[in-house]
């Protein structure tokens, strides 16, 4: 069933031509659909609007008078379509919500978005630091990144990096305290512990096939980025993604140690909470985004 503006399309643009062959390829459709068209509109009206041969169609005297009724509003609607069409300026604008973890929003999402935002200043960024799962709905969120698993299949998501798992200190703490070589030296090691806000425990340190739950850690805290700073002051040896120890670790600020234990890394996920039509300047960061996780120099995943 075709819509009745479809059809008045079709049909206006059939009587300008010899054939159902020549209307279809004006329209870029097959002569098939051009006919169940004109048929279903012919017994929509009731009247015959084209006389047919096998080689040639001519308008009968109904449809000449039914096309020149049609012309009008089929004209009016086209300049509405064409009116709700936003122009170059508008294309990017209006709010686009995103939600990312705190050590990645910071140090990473501000840095990426930076070139879009002096290209489309029309274009409003709500940025939410999250380490737990937004409620998209209720944050209005359009575009999430998160990194570890991501267990709800309704999202649109595109894996745009792999983020290992480092253990690092300053060279300062690794002379005083000695480097560990094996899991079990931790133990005997100042070390930070991250904890879950949600059950108030500490997380457990991933490793290659198991997890090592630090004892007594040295310093505590719920915020990764103050965690990290924990770590380069000097104070204790921490498990931090690898995209925020690279550059330190290349200044020779941090060294990486126990490297032959480190996990799988954890994949880097850009989505979008909902599917169907997508405004532009949604997709625009979007693809800004998943492209620049991707980016070795923009997102240091490899010392």
């Amino acid at each position: 069933m075709h819509d009745r503006f479809r059809l008045l399309k079709i049909f206006a643009t059939t009587a300008q031509c010899t054939s159902f062959r020549d209307a279809a390829f004006q329209l870029g459709t097959s002569p098939q659909t051009i006919s169940r068209a004109v048929k279903e509109l012919e017994d929509q009206l009731g009247e015959l609007l084209f006389h047919r041969s096998t080689r040639q169609i001519q308008i009968t005297q109904f449809g000449a008078r039914f096309l020149q009724e049609a012309n009008s509003p089929i004209a009016e609607l086209e300049m509405l379509f064409e009116h709700s069409r936003p122009s170059r300026a508008e294309l990017y604008a209006g709010r686009v919500g995103i939600t990312a973890p705190h050590s990645v929003g910071r140090s990473h999402v501000l840095p990426l978005i930076e070139p879009l935002i002096r290209e489309a200043p029309e274009c409003l960024i709500d940025l939410r630091l999250e380490d737990e799962v937004t409620d998209t709905v209720g944050a209005q969120i359009d575009i999430g990144i998160r990194v570890g698993a991501l267990r709800d299949n309704r999202f649109v998501a595109r894996q745009a990096a792999q983020v290992p798992l480092m253990v690092v200190a300053t060279p300062e703490l690794v002379r005083q305290v000695g480097e560990p070589r094996l899991v079990a030296d931790l133990i005997r090691k100042p070390v930070s512990g991250r904890v879950d806000r949600n059950s108030g425990r500490i997380w457990p340190w991933r490793f290659n096939g198991f997890t090592h739950a630090p004892p007594s850690p040295r310093f505590v805290s719920d915020d990764p980025e103050t965690e990290f700073q924990a770590v380069l002051n000097g104070w204790v040896f921490g498990q931090i993604a690898a995209f925020l120890v690279i550059p330190y670790i290349r200044e020779g600020l941090l060294v990486p140690v126990l490297r032959q234990f480190e996990p799988p890394p954890l994949p880097l996920y850009v989505y979008r909470p909902q599917r169907g039509p997508v405004p532009p300047r949604v997709r625009k960061v979007f693809d800004t985004l998943t492209e620049s996780f991707a980016d070795e120099e923009r997102f240091p995943t490899r010392v």
